[in-house]
């Protein structure tokens, strides 16, 4: 949960639409207006020049997606994060600006009273479980399940901070995301062609693991022992005597976000120890262990920052592990394929892999097949060698080190795969590789936060278990 203050303070809710039948009239109501307008945008275009409809289009469906950003937002629950996700996917069916508005829900939503919390708290725990604790009553974080406040141990002073997921969040999904699809479709904002039922059922079964907080505490408990002798990484303890199937309740973990001046005011050594450590717990969740957080919220990351000067002792504290994805090892073999493919430039190799996870179909186009080669190929241009002629050379370094902070990868993966027009080929990806790029995405956006100078071709492929003689 991303626990960054926002920069304009929303306020709280003071009352929850809770039952299924009060949701429903207002997603409904909801989809109508959305569809009405619609209608009366598409005869106004009858009388607008080119040029004038396209620009009218965006600013129209800018405008129907903030709507419906709104009013997820003051729903909460599992709608609210149905559209997070439908920002994820989106980006596939979706018109652009549709997507960013959507993905502003990411963490921009207003908390909800105490009045509310409160005694749904007192409920799950009892009272007095409860009465040894000493909460703020406002909340450092708030997003679209629950909100987390911090705490204090009566008996010890230990600091905590509880989870606590809303009121009615767990019985409205089935509801809310049938009701979301209906309203979908009515907003006329996602294409008539496209079957979203995979989608859905996708987002309903990623929410039923997320309003699961005794799962989310096993994952928590299973990261803290995997990366129990790692002193680069700290993972909050859980603490069951108070925590519940919906309230989940950790050590408090003190740190700063990557925003913080004083990171962005780091040597360059130490910015380069924390991205390499920040690389290199992917590899380990992804390549390794098959168990991915998949959240790339920078909320979910704090650095701690030691005292040595070269940033020996500086840290990184992981939190939430409630979008924690399991993937199997045929799926993990396959995916590296395509990373050592497009890393070796091998393109048989890329395609063979991307085949084998549903990325690709063998019958598509030898220029299908290119453009998608090509895009893994520059989506991979970190790991490439320091003498390879298609890195530009302004982002090496003089010992050939990557600089991820002027690489403005993103963006150009963006636009040679608009360039080569993949949606036709490429609508809604297999679900595993959405979380998965959703993750891979915040590792990169990560590290060119940080500005960091980095080899990465080494690591990479000895997570890959690949001999290459050119790292």
């Amino acid at each position: 949960m991303d626990a960054d203050p926002p920069s304009k303070p929303k306020a709280s809710l003071s009352s929850l639409k809770t039952s299924p039948f009060a949701r429903n009239i207002a997603l409904t109501k909801l989809g109508f207006g959305a569809g009405s307008k619609i209608v009366a945008h598409s005869l106004m275009n009858i009388f607008r020049g080119e040029i004038e409809k396209s620009d009218a289009n965006r600013e129209f469906y800018r405008k129907q997606a903030q709507v419906l950003a709104d009013e997820l937002g003051k729903l909460k629950g599992s709608v609210m994060k149905a559209g997070q996700m439908m920002s994820l996917f989106g980006q596939y069916f979706l018109p652009e600006e549709a997507t960013n508005v959507l993905a502003s829900l990411q963490d921009d939503t207003p908390p909800v009273d105490w009045k509310v919390v409160g005694p749904a708290l007192e409920k799950r725990l009892g009272r007095k479980r409860l009465a040894e604790l000493d909460i703020n009553e406002e909340p450092i974080a708030a997003a679209s399940l629950g909100q987390a406040h911090r705490a204090r141990r009566k008996s010890d002073g230990l600091e905590l901070v509880v989870k606590i997921q809303y009121p009615g969040v767990a019985d409205s999904i089935d509801s809310d995301i049938r009701t979301l699809s209906r309203i979908l479709a009515m907003s006329r904002l996602a294409p008539k062609e496209i079957d979203l039922e995979p989608t859905f059922s996708e987002v309903r079964d990623m929410l039923k693991r997320e309003v699961d907080y005794r799962a989310e505490a096993a994952f928590t408990e299973e990261f803290g022992r995997r990366l129990a002798d790692d002193p680069r990484f700290v993972v909050p303890q859980v603490l069951r005597d108070y925590s519940s199937d919906s309230v989940l309740t950790t050590t408090f973990e003190s740190g700063v976000s990557v925003r913080d001046e004083t990171v962005k005011k780091l040597s360059q050594v130490r910015r380069n120890r924390l991205g390499g450590a920040f690389f290199d717990v992917f590899l380990k969740e992804f390549f390794g262990w098959g168990l991915v957080q998949s959240d790339p919220n920078f909320g979910n990351y704090r650095f701690r920052l030691g005292s040595d000067k070269s940033g020996a002792d500086d840290q990184i504290v992981l939190l939430d592990f409630g979008a924690t994805r399991e993937f199997e090892r045929s799926f993990i073999d396959a995916y590296a394929d395509v990373v050592a493919g497009a890393s070796l430039h091998d393109r048989v190799r890329t395609l063979k892999g991307a085949v084998d996870i549903g990325m690709m179909q063998a019958n598509f186009p030898d220029e299908v097949q290119n453009a998608f080669a090509e895009m893994c190929e520059l989506i991979t241009e970190p790991f490439n060698t320091p003498d390879d002629p298609t890195t530009p050379p302004e982002l090496l370094t003089a010992n050939g080190d990557y600089r991820w902070g002027q690489s403005r990868l993103p963006m150009r993966v963006a636009n040679i795969a608009a360039r080569n027009a993949l949606s036709r080929y490429f609508r809604v990806p297999p679900r595993e590789i959405a979380f998965l790029h959703r993750r891979l995405a915040g590792v990169f956006i990560m590290l060119a936060t940080l500005d960091a100078e980095l080899k990465t071709r080494a690591p990479l492929f000895k997570a890959l278990g690949i001999a290459d003689e050119a790292v």
